[in-house]
């Protein structure tokens, strides 16, 4: 009897899916998340790098590669991304296809694991300063020490990470005083820096077992890719560069032209790729506009300057805020200025020559010989006497020195025919008082 009920319940569910069948599961399928890193590493990158973590943990990815091909970029940058990758809850191995170089090496060593493609290479971690100078001795120990770190933590020898930071770093049959140290992938896999070196990519999947799964890579949008061209420190100096220049020269010619819609165009790439790479929020937008209403009110209005330093201090903040660092922005914006001065001298030697220069500045004087006219002197009415022609309310007419003279009264109301006195004259303005019989 119970080999008959066996049967016919084997029966019942050989028919169903294994996953209403109990005691029985199905394997999930596993998922590899690829992510090329390319191009320099810069504010960016950060945001891009980000999302697709973000997204290979929503995918339930078993492993992160991230593959490298980048001549590095932004040290503050770099920490940040090494951040995002100490953080990230999937494992992240590097795969370095062509070169991790300076910044690119720091991040390949953050990751869990090192593996290279033939013929690719790493290090070169000197760092440097935008205009191409050496960094001070306070920074290049902060920079030796996060090398450092990172390559401990992934079982390497801290040594080899110092001696591409530091050229005075001497390893024998490696690299002598004076050089600083790149390895090639034959170099670092016989010395025990990189994990293994593999052809393909799928040799490396093969290798960590991983060569049935299904593999998603990243995309990087066109927004992305348009904020990271905009946060390099080159093309975001040259831009507000750029920027400055042509509202300087919309501030000075009347009206709204072509300069004006130069700057706003130059200044919206900025803070808008800055947005973009989350480096910034709408504020920035709100103190940059409002630091160009003001200069324009000063433009049109002058008040001693107060107004228009408000303006510049707005608008500084606005581009200060936007960058990934403070000294960043004010080393930015100094270079910016300092180049927007000098193309706004060329572009007034040029203008000179052309019809638009009598747009921004008056071309001859107003003398006598055009048929202008200037204000009379009336200060010397001041104290003498006169006879109301009309009544003063407070304004009207006044013979003063047999000469009809337009005068306004000190006080209230002077009747028609009244002795009056010049009591005050403010260039063509001529106060008068009326005279009292007594003699005051």
């Amino acid at each position: 009897m119970k080999k008959i009920l066996a049967l016919i319940l084997s029966l019942l569910f050989s028919g169903l899916p294994a996953w209403v069948v109990p005691g029985t599961t199905v394997a999930a399928e596993q998922v590899v998340y690829v992510i090329p890193l390319t191009g320099p590493v810069e504010p960016g990158l950060h945001s891009f790098l980000e999302r697709s973590f973000q997204e290979a943990e929503r995918a339930g990815a078993e492993i992160i590669i991230l593959e490298l091909n980048t001549p590095g970029g932004r040290v503050d940058s770099a920490s940040a991304i090494r951040d995002l990758i100490f953080d990230s809850p999937v494992p992240i191995y590097a795969y370095v296809r062509y070169s991790a170089i300076s910044a690119g090496a720091f991040l390949a060593l953050a990751c869990q694991a090192l593996y290279m493609a033939p013929g690719s290479s790493i290090g070169a971690a000197e760092p440097r300063i935008l205009t191409g100078e050496e960094v001070g001795e306070k920074e290049l120990s902060y920079w030796e020490s996060q090398m450092r770190t990172v390559a401990e933590r992934q079982g390497k020898d801290p040594q080899i990470a110092a001696a591409m930071v530091r050229r005075e770093i001497e390893i024998e049959g490696l690299v002598a005083a004076g050089e600083l140290l790149t390895l090639t992938s034959a170099e670092a896999e016989e010395i025990g820096f990189a994990d293994g070196i593999f052809a393909t990519r799928a040799d490396l999947l093969a290798h960590l077992g991983y060569q049935a799964a299904s593999v998603i890579v990243a995309e990087q949008s066109p927004a992305e890719g348009l904020a990271r061209f905009i946060t390099h420190p080159t093309v975001a100096t040259l831009l507000i560069t750029i920027g400055l220049a042509a509202l300087m020269i919309e501030v000075m010619a009347a009206g709204f032209g072509v300069a004006g819609l130069i700057s706003l165009l130059a200044f919206g790439l900025f803070f808008g790729g800055h947005i973009i790479a989350g480096l910034a929020g709408m504020e920035v937008i709100f103190l940059f506009i409002l630091g160009v209403i003001l200069l324009l009110i000063e433009a049109a209005f002058p008040n001693f300057g107060i107004i228009g330093l408000t303006g510049v201090t707005s608008i500084v903040a606005s581009v200060v805020l936007s960058a990934p660092t403070a000294e960043a922005g004010f080393r930015m914006l100094a270079t910016a200025v300092l180049f927007s001065v000098l193309i706004l001298l060329v572009a007034l030697r040029f203008l000179k020559r052309t019809g638009l220069w009598s747009q921004l500045v008056l071309q001859f004087a107003e003398t006598k010989e055009q048929g202008y006219v200037g204000p009379a002197d009336m200060s010397y009415l001041l104290g003498q006497e006169g006879v109301s022609l009309t009544p003063l309310r407070p304004s009207g007419t006044a013979v003063i020195n047999g000469k009809r003279v337009d005068v306004v009264s000190e006080g209230g109301f002077i009747a028609q025919d009244a002795v009056i006195i010049v009591a005050e004259v403010e260039g063509t303005r001529v106060v008068v008082r009326e005279k009292k019989m007594n003699g005051g």
